[in-house]
């Protein structure tokens, strides 16, 4: 037996939260029922059924992908545009990406089915680290770090203001180019290349290296890794201890 939203949650349309939230809207049928009840419980060999799709528990999977440019980060565009799962192989194109990286920018993507684990990792309320080796025109100067610590207003997609804040740490400046590394707890589209524009910047090249406690270390560009259980162990528990801490 168990909770009808964790049995939703492992067929991997959804997560939990949003499993309730369906549940709460009547369109979970259960042998034939509709249930309304959040702490409902089945059983395995229970009919479970979501707007006439039959739903069945499936394996967690979690890979790590290498981006490369000039892909976007959707399962398909209206525009046409090359997709990451024109890269990736087709038996994992079911999985889903924790996060986005815009089309110009590369690096780690991790790739899963596991609905919770991508709200929990997504959740504006919850505060995960993202960490991008970032090279831009121009001598970046400590003033400038300070700004983007305190926090940047900038435009967001919908054009809604909103204050974007970043850390950022030199790795090479010279008088030409800056290379940096900037480390978010956000997730506002392009926040890192709207930031910078605002404090006179273009961004030469930006690459994700590591999100939460997983890196991009040992892919190659275009290269698909399975997560050690171990990762995936490490993983789970730093994003419950951040729950954890902000809950607290």
């Amino acid at each position: 037996m168990q909770r009808l939203n964790k049995f939703i949650a492992s067929s991997g349309i959804c997560s939990r939260r949003k499993a309730d939230e369906l549940i709460e809207d009547g369109k979970v049928e259960v042998n034939g029922k509709i249930v309304f009840e959040l702490g409902f419980q089945v059983k395995s060999h229970d009919k479970v059924i979501i707007d006439g799709q039959l739903i069945k528990p499936q394996k967690h999977e979690y890979y790590r992908f290498y981006k490369p440019a000039g892909y976007i980060t959707s399962a398909d565009d209206e525009k046409g545009r090359k997709t990451i799962y024109d890269v990736i192989p087709p038996e994992l194109k079911h999985l889903k990406p924790i996060g986005r990286l815009d089309k110009e920018s590369t690096g780690l993507i991790i790739m899963t089915n596991d609905g919770d684990l991508i709200n929990d990792m997504t959740h504006p309320s919850v505060k995960v680290p993202k960490i991008y080796i970032v090279s831009v025109n121009g001598k970046v100067t400590p003033a400038d770090g300070k700004k983007m610590f305190d926090g940047i207003e900038i435009e967001t997609d919908t054009g809604e203001k909103k204050i974007a804040n970043a850390e950022i740490f030199p790795i090479e400046i010279t008088n030409k180019t800056s290379m940096v590394r900037v480390t978010l707890y956000q997730g506002i589209n392009r926040q890192i290349r709207k930031m910078f524009a605002v404090l006179g910047y273009e961004v030469l090249s930006l690459k994700r290296v590591q999100h939460a406690t997983i890196t991009l270390e040992g892919l190659k560009k275009g290269q698909v890794k399975p997560m050690k259980p171990k990762q995936v162990n490490e993983l789970r528990s730093f994003i419950n201890k951040i729950k954890k801490a902000e809950n607290a």
